[in-house]
């Protein structure tokens, strides 16, 4: 059994990644069910929390079902990062996460996200911070280095560790690769093999298939996976993955009527969560997934993405799905 703190999360979790802009509760809502062990906000500046800026504020909004939920924050001052924890934790999650992975410049450019992978004492005095301001489970998700030449994950895990943190996810690629090229697992696989390593080790990057999960369970030996952007648009992943890693069945896509189902179950949840423009215009995002395989699907696409109200999309899925029934 794998457990943070004292959340009991199976024998081998499968955790969704705390995914900017793509985290909120109405996609949350719909991944749950298809069997996310532990799932995330999206990552939250601890700027922006102390300010009570808006959009900042309002991913601290988290529900009963989504639990067990992480909220997860970033920052580059370690007082602000206090601060922030304590204003997190007064939206009752069951655990706190601080991203040392973003790769995006705009975050590391402040000295927050993966840039604290290059001043590895100012992490560390970081992480100790947060772990003592809070009475919650504390967790990290970093990246093996900062590029080539510095992949200090082996060091880092072990300072991490010493600091309190109750478990570590670790992104198989360096900053500078960004999201570019293939994650590499080894040294995932060598941090959750270090006999100085007592906290569970999840892995994270590229996971997009059962039988890529199976692989990199076997060879890495990591205490469960996280998975990001193979989630978009597709939360039968979960359901998928654990089908075969339980019984080695390889389930098959999902059939035109429940893809189209679920999108309008998710469409429903956005419009309710934003109102009704920015709910459907935000549901774009996600319809590649939804859609995908689908032949002669363009013309639908492009019709989804001049709609602007529910009737409109909810018509243009209607369409799709009596379309593709009819083939």
């Amino acid at each position: 059994m794998v457990k943070i703190g004292n959340i009991e999360l199976g024998e081998f979790p499968l955790l969704l990644a705390p995914m900017k802009d793509i985290n909120d509760p109405a996609f949350r809502k719909v991944i749950k069910p298809f069997g996310a062990d532990l799932m995330f906000t999206e990552f939250i500046s601890s700027e922006g929390l102390i300010r009570n800026a808006f959009k900042s504020t309002r991913k601290l909004i988290i529900s009963d079902e989504e639990r067990p939920i992480g909220i997860q924050i970033f920052g580059h001052d370690i007082d602000s990062m206090i601060r922030a924890t304590e204003l997190a934790e007064e939206a009752k999650p069951d655990l706190i996460d601080i991203n040392y992975g973003c790769p995006v410049r705009k975050v590391v450019n402040k000295g927050a996200g993966a840039a604290l992978m290059k001043d590895v004492y100012k992490m560390i005095e970081m992480t100790k911070a947060v772990v003592r301001s809070t009475s919650l489970p504390v967790t990290v998700k970093t990246r093996i280095g900062w590029d080539d030449k510095s992949k200090n994950i082996m060091d880092i895990a072990e300072r991490l560790q010493d600091t309190g943190i109750q478990a570590l996810t670790i992104h198989g690629r360096t900053r500078a690769q960004i999201y570019r090229g293939t994650a590499d697992w080894t040294l995932i696989g060598e941090v959750k093999n270090n006999p100085f390593i007592k906290i569970p080790v999840f892995g994270n990057g590229d996971i997009d298939s059962p039988q890529k999960a199976a692989k990199m369970k076997e060879r890495y030996n990591v205490d469960g996976i996280m998975i990001g952007r193979g989630s978009i648009g597709n939360p039968w992943i979960f359901s998928h993955i654990k089908e075969y890693l339980d019984k080695g069945i390889l389930l098959p896509a999902p059939e035109i009527k429940e893809r189209v189902s679920i999108c309008k179950k998710h469409l429903l949840l956005s419009v309710e969560l934003k109102g009704e423009r920015t709910g459907v215009l935000e549901m774009r995002k996600y319809l590649n997934g939804y859609c995908k395989g689908m032949k002669n699907f363009k013309p639908y696409k492009l019709a989804l993405l001049q709609t602007f109200t529910f009737a409109e999309t909810e018509d243009v899925l209607n369409k799709i799905e009596e379309q593709f029934l009819n083939l």
